[in-house]
């Protein structure tokens, strides 16, 4: 519980600011969500640190939100007190490649920075939407690329000591949407730094509507462009206007399954949509190597929890990554899904759930369950969210 006093001495810490007033609607693209106990926003890593060890000392729940592009919170007041980290410093050292952002920098200001001095290896993350401090957490990827490619190092709160120290990404376990700060409440991240390429160009492509040769590099101002225009066309670059944008981005992630079940899947679709379709079914292959680190399909969880045990695929044969949105789609739900109500898919993009202006949690998590269903029962693959999970459960 958040006592009087405990508000109070947060309040008076130097750089720090609380109100009540705050709701997780206001706080999240998906605009849903009820408030939190309080809202603590820090306007340097140093009250930062001081804030959150008052509350860590206090064994007090709260929870960071940037951006809040990766959360879905219940309806109704939430027991928790909402973190937000204000400092946004930017240092780009172009002759090094190499990048530092404080917590609170919008992430693609940090590609657009980067990416306007000729650095290159994050272009295709661009128009990702939320704060630099998220972007490890989840190792945030996109078009071939993850932010695990060029991450260097974290400056990082932390929770088990009070203290910030630099950690090398070598100490986070990254790995496809995962790190060990997820769902762990080992830290938070007050900075991160990245070493980019210098030469102007891309990191080696490997998506196909990005390249039709696997490896090419590109200048990055041209890679940038042309991914902001792939997101934008399936409804991934935030408009407040468009509906097909109040979302949280992919809900789903890539399913990884054993090489036997995506052969079972194919026939499944050979069977039902035909011999071409079934061919142009996404299959890709992970590397022996990465089956440890990719092989896990976690489990959502609450902030307030640690990561259940992950179901992991059969290690004994190869893995294969499939897509989400193409499962979706084969599975009977097309684009505006259901087609009216508070809640549909987005009709650009079957991956994203999306907010039609008056929708709910409830809502929300109404559809995701009926998708999911959906695809488990047509394929046998149970579709994990990507998003963090607060006072709901799929």
């Amino acid at each position: 519980m958040l006592d009087k006093f405990l508000t109070q001495r947060l309040a008076a810490l130097d750089g720090v600011s609380v109100d009540t007033s705050t709701t997780f609607a206001q706080l999240t693209t998906l605009r849903v969500g009820g408030a939190p106990t309080l809202a603590v926003s820090c306007e340097s890593a140093e009250s930062a640190v001081a804030a959150l060890r008052l509350l860590d000392q206090a064994s007090v729940r709260y929870l960071v939100v940037g951006g809040g592009s990766n959360l879905l919170v219940a309806d109704g007041p939430q027991d928790i007190v909402v973190v937000r980290l204000a400092f946004d410093a930017l240092d780009v050292h172009v002759a090094s490649g190499l990048v530092r952002a404080e917590a609170g920098v919008v992430w693609d200001d940090v590609v657009d920075t980067a990416v306007a001095v000729g650095l290159g290896g994050i272009e295709c993350l661009s128009g990702i939407p939320g704060h630099a401090g998220a972007v490890p957490v989840q190792n945030v990827g996109a078009y071939g690329a993850e932010i695990a490619d060029v991450l260097t190092q974290v400056y990082l709160y932390d929770t088990s000591t009070g203290e910030a120290s630099w950690v090398p990404a070598s100490a986070l376990d990254l790995a496809y949407r995962y790190s060990n700060l997820k769902f762990t409440g080992r830290g938070v991240v007050l900075a991160i730094e990245l070493h980019l390429s210098t030469d102007g160009l891309s990191a080696p492509l490997r998506f196909g509507q990005l390249t039709q040769t696997p490896g090419e590099r590109r200048p990055v101002a041209d890679v940038r462009a042309q991914v902001l225009a792939l997101r934008a066309s399936k409804g991934m670059v935030l408009d407040a206007a468009d509906h097909d944008t109040w979302s949280a981005g992919s809900f789903f992630t890539n399913p990884i399954v054993p090489a036997s079940l995506a052969e079972t899947i194919q026939a499944r679709v050979r069977d039902t949509h035909g011999e071409d379709d079934a061919a142009r079914m996404p299959r890709h292959p992970l590397p022996a190597a990465s089956t440890d680190a990719e092989g896990a399909l976690a489990t959502p969880s609450a902030p307030e929890s640690t990561e259940p045990a992950a179901t992991r695929a059969n290690t004994a044969e190869p893995l294969e990554k499939l897509s989400a949105a193409w499962l979706i789609e084969r599975a009977g739900f097309a684009k505006g899904y259901p087609g009216s109500g508070p809640a549909t898919l987005s009709t650009k993009h079957t991956l994203a759930l999306t907010n039609r202006g008056s929708a709910t949690a409830a809502d929300i998590v109404a559809l995701a369950r009926e998708i999911r269903s959906g695809v488990q029962d047509a394929f046998g693959v149970t579709l994990e969210p990507e998003p963090i999970w607060l006072g709901v459960s799929i």
